[in-house]
C-alpha cells in the first residue's frame, strides 16, 4: 500500500526574521507572515485527505499545525522524531557571530557535501544523526500506522536533510514550503514541492 508524506516547514519565526540560529531552541515563535504561511498550507493540503498531523514539539512547528489545521480538521500528535536539529554551541546566536566565531566550521557545517555530514557544534548533534532520527520516525508511520496519508510540521534542515538523503542536494526549504514523499514496498520516492 503505497502512502504520502506531507511534510511542511514551519512559516517565518521570530528568530527567523531576526537572523538567529533556531536549532532546539523554544522561544521563536510565528511572526504574523509565517502564520499566513501556516493558514496557506492548510489551504494547499485541504483536498488532500490529510487523516493525522506529526509535529515537532517546538513552539513555530506547532503553531504551524494548529493553524495549517483550521482547514485539514484532524488529530495532531507531537513525535520528537521531527524536532530541528540541535545546533548546540550555536543555538540562538545571530548569523553574524556565528560566522566571525566559527566562519568555516559552519560553511562546512552548512554545506551538501556529504564529507561533512558527521561534523557537529559542542552539544549538538550531526546531520548523519538527524537523517536517522527522521528516517526512523517516518518509517514507524510508514510501516506501522493505519494511516496513508499524513501530514508532518517540522523544520527547514531537517527538510533538507531528507532531500539530502534521497539523492537531491543544494536545496534550501523556504518558510511555509510543503515537500511531498510516498513510501511503498520499502522505498522513499519525492513526489515534488507544493
Amino acid at each position: 500500500m503505497k502512502k504520502y508524506f506531507y511534510i511542511f516547514r514551519h512559516g517565518q519565526s521570530t528568530y527567523n526574521l531576526a537572523g538567529r540560529t533556531q536549532g532546539q531552541t523554544n522561544d521563536s515563535v510565528l511572526t504574523d507572515l509565517g502564520k499566513q504561511q501556516a493558514l496557506e498550507i492548510g489551504t494547499k493540503l485541504k483536498d488532500k485527505d490529510i487523516e493525522i498531523i506529526l509535529c515537532s514539539p517546538l513552539a513555530r512547528a506547532k503553531q504551524t499545525a494548529e493553524l495549517a489545521n483550521i482547514s485539514l480538521h484532524c488529530p495532531i500528535v507531537e513525535d520528537a522524531h521531527f524536532i530541528e536539529v540541535n545546533v548546540g554551541e550555536i543555538e540562538g546566536m545571530h548569523y553574524t557571530e556565528i560566522m566571525n566565531k566559527f566562519g568555516e566550521k559552519y560553511q562546512q557545517w552548512r554545506s551538501c557535501d556529504t564529507k561533512y555530514e558527521n561534523l557537529r557544534f559542542i552539544g549538538g548533534e550531526s546531520k548523519k544523526e538527524v537523517r536517522q532520527r527522521v528516517f526512523e520516525g517516518l518509517q514507524q508511520y510508514a510501516e506501522n500506522s493505519p494511516y496513508s496519508i499524513i501530514a508532518v510540521s517540522s523544520h527547514g534542515i531537517m527538510l533538507t536533510q531528507l532531500l539530502i538523503a534521497l539523492g537531491q542536494s543544494g536545496t534550501d526549504v523556504s518558510n511555509g514550503s510543503i515537500l511531498c514523499l510516498s513510501y511503498c514496498g520499502g522505498k522513499w520516492q519525492i513526489e515534488g514541492f507544493m
